[in-house]
């Protein structure tokens, strides 16, 4: 597609992710130890141990007080590795700025860290619905949306992400949503993208977290089918003539997918 048939935004938005994966490239060079982390660092390709990992929060993290006070009731949890990392976040919240976008689609929400994330850069009459299958988790957060008074612009709908997103479509909402973040059931993955890809207007964005999975992608099991249908999807993921895509060694890996 002739880039100047591609927005402004995406046009910026895509040199500065190339730029940014070519500079995680050249220390991933200088520094090879630290380029995967350790296998108890699953959600993040750098150790959380690591200088360097801390050097990165020090020099580039603005992590509103409200989203702060989440994520460390977050990390009591039995379960916090499930929670997108705070880096990954403010970059998921800067692409939902850079677009301006107004209609957003999660799935997966966990303790809604990342709910709250871009609900605080929507417009007022912005929108996130998010989907997730466990209120339980769900209620950790709910409180410090009301909190940072963004409450307003969450829908949170408790039941599987497939039947909202076909509410969604059925309603005639197809190609109205900007941005999608997907990270929820890996074995479902593909039938989030395939439907968030008809929701999502052209110039939208859909990120698709744990690309990665902790490096089980490089060799799928055959029992696997969590690892296999991450590892399917990456690989339709490259050749899709639908989208632009960019896979960033983040947390445990997200790719963006820039719909044409």
């Amino acid at each position: 597609m002739p880039l100047f048939s591609v927005p402004k935004e995406m046009a910026v938005g895509t040199a500065m992710l190339g730029v940014a994966f070519a500079t995680g490239m050249l220390a991933g060079k200088r520094y090879p130890s630290l380029v995967f982390g350790t296998p108890k660092s699953s959600k993040s390709i750098i150790g959380k141990s690591s200088p360097l990992w801390q050097y990165i929060l020090d020099h580039s993290l603005r992590e509103h007080p409200i989203l702060k006070k989440l994520r460390l009731l977050t990390a009591d949890h039995p379960w916090s590795k499930m929670m997108v990392t705070c880096d990954q976040a403010q970059l998921m919240a800067n692409l939902v700025k850079l677009i301006k976008a107004k209609k957003v689609i999660e799935i997966g929400v966990f303790t809604g860290y990342n709910t709250l994330n871009m609900a605080l850069v929507l417009p007022d009459n912005g929108r996130v619905i998010a989907c997730d299958i466990n209120e339980d988790y769900v209620k950790i957060g709910k409180p410090l949306w009301k909190e940072a008074g963004v409450e307003h612009k969450i829908d949170l709908r408790i039941k599987p992400a497939i039947q909202t997103l076909d509410e969604l479509l059925a309603s005639g909402e197809a190609e109205t949503f900007d941005f999608a973040f997907i990270d929820a059931d890996k074995e479902s993955c593909n039938e989030y993208y395939e439907k968030c890809l008809r929701l999502i207007k052209k110039g939208g964005i859909i990120a698709i977290d744990n690309v990665l999975w902790s490096g089980r992608v490089l060799k799928p099991r055959k029992d696997d089918l969590a690892t296999q249908s991450i590892h399917h999807l990456n690989e339709k993921l490259l050749r899709d003539a639908r989208v632009n895509i960019s896979m960033l060694p983040m947390g445990d890996g997200v790719t963006l997918a820039f719909k044409l």
